[in-house]
């Protein structure tokens, strides 16, 4: 298995923390938010159903440039072999 060694930077792990504390960010912000922030300090690599999770919310037009941000670093910490 190819091991991706990036990590969440502090930027993303600030905006992930405004979203999870913000009672206005939708579910699929705070979904991307939690899989960014698990991977703050830590070696863990985006799963396959958290990467077509993110792919979809990237390709899609209804979401926020905050929340393609969250699914664009979940995505770049994803498998190199997928």
């Amino acid at each position: 298995m190819s091991i991706n060694k990036k990590q969440t930077s502090s930027k993303i792990v600030k905006l992930a923390s405004d979203t999870l504390r913000n009672p206005n960010s939708s579910q699929t912000a705070k979904k991307l938010a939690g899989s960014a922030m698990s991977q703050y300090n830590t070696s863990k690599q985006t799963g396959p159903t958290m990467e077509d999770f993110a792919s979809k919310v990237l390709k899609s037009s209804k979401y926020s440039d905050d929340t393609k941000s969250l699914a664009g670093a979940v995505l770049s910490q994803s498998n190199k072999r997928r």
